[in-house]
């Protein structure tokens, strides 16, 4: 049986100790181990801010190719110890590599992980002590670190399909999982596989990145939601393709969840939005109703990206509701939202996009009929599909 091998990155002129131990715990796992030292080249001298930055991405950059040339040599998996400046450091390296080949990275988290990491797997290990000298807890952390690498490395890896264009790619939050349920149901009853991203601000970005190495051969964006943080507030991570990639490919719209903002707690929300209808969605997150001025701006902004399409795309609009709290009853409801958008987006998109409309809410059984039909006639026209 072929031994397992893992690259381990870390700062040596200031995590040696540390190193060493790690690499010593991995060995006891019978791992090969082979150490990359990724610090700072600094001549003995303190940089300036702009002067350690791009010392760090120099120092980055040029681990990137020794790091991809090891995997293509079989190395099971990358793991990374660092602080806060060789954290990022490898943070950095690891963001370059394939977005699901197994990467660790044990660090004091002296960084916010929802945008550093929204479009690749990595798996954080927080030390909680700082690494600064061994000690009982860190001992500890480092052991979890070292089975846990174990365990990857005895996972047997799946080749990467992506440019098979395989499954269809999909949007949802909880305010659209009444949709995307049954939606999901329904495609693996015709043996469609499908693939959900969480399209709260972070699951956008990755979204984009797989679609860019051609993962999905068909885009159901179901829920838009993330035009709401990018045009008006609340917290997301870079995702400039977001709305632009594939754009060849054909293409489901609906405006799940662009009748609110996704905000953070309660008690942290400025005054002004909580004079508006909300709700608290979870202990963390409240979901607040746009305004009128608002809901065109997400709708002019939804149609500038449909008009530059150039496969096949439909916007559907249930006109009954956008999410789980705009219907009869619901904490958000408006119907006059609704009208405003559909008067946007008339006035707005252009004519190759096929727009149809429904008097029934996102959840409602005859939208998903009414996207399955649309694949359906994707199909027909497309022997790809």
């Amino acid at each position: 049986m072929k031994s397992s091998s893992v690259l381990l990155l870390c700062t040596l002129n200031t995590k040696l100790e540390e190193a060493e131990y790690l690499r010593t715990q991995l060995i006891e796992h019978k791992i090969d181990v082979r150490i990359l030292d990724v610090s700072l080249i600094t001549d003995s001298k303190v940089l300036s801010g702009v002067q350690k930055i791009n010392a760090m991405a120099f120092t980055s950059n040029k681990a990137i190719l020794e790091v991809e040339n090891a995997i293509e040599n079989g190395v099971s998996a990358i793991v990374g110890l660092g602080g806060g400046t060789g954290g990022e450091i490898i943070l950095q390296i690891m963001r370059a590599l394939p977005i699901t080949f197994p990467k660790i990275l044990v660090t004091t988290l002296p960084f916010d992980p929802r945008t550093a990491m929204s479009d690749t797997s990595i798996i954080l290990v927080p030390t909680l002590a700082d690494i600064c000298g061994l000690n009982t807890t860190l001992r500890e952390v480092l052991n979890n670190a070292a089975a846990i690498t174990a365990g990857l490395c005895m996972k047997k890896n799946v080749e990467n399909t992506f440019s098979s264009g395989s499954s269809i790619g999909i949007t949802a939050l909880g305010a659209t999982e009444s949709a995307i349920v049954p939606l999901v149901a329904a495609l693996r009853q015709k043996n469609k596989e499908t693939t959900v991203f969480h399209a709260n601000g972070y699951g956008g970005a990755a979204f984009a990145r797989f679609a860019e190495r051609n993962a999905f051969h068909t885009i159901i964006d179901l829920t838009p939601h993330e035009l709401t943080r990018l045009h008006i507030a609340g917290a997301h991570a870079p995702m400039p393709t977001r709305f632009s990639v594939s754009m060849d490919l054909p293409r489901i719209v609906l405006p799940g969840g662009l009748n609110f903002i996704g905000l953070g707690e309660k008690l942290l929300i400025p005054e002004k939005y909580l004079k508006r209808d909300h709700y608290e969605h979870s202990g963390f997150f409240t979901h607040v109703k746009v305004s009128e001025t608002e809901m065109i701006i997400v709708a002019k902004a939804l149609c500038d990206s449909l008009n530059l399409t150039k496969g096949p795309t439909k916007l559907i609009v249930p006109m009954g509701g956008f999410s789980h709290q705009d219907i009869s009853g619901g904490a958000i409801e408006d119907e006059n939202l609704r009208n405003i958008f559909l008067q946007t987006v008339n006035q707005n998109l252009k004519s190759h996009i096929k727009l149809v409309t429904h008097n029934v809410h996102i959840s409602d059984p005859e939208i998903t009929v009414s996207i399955l039909n649309t694949l359906e006639e994707y199909s027909s026209t497309n022997k790809e599909y």
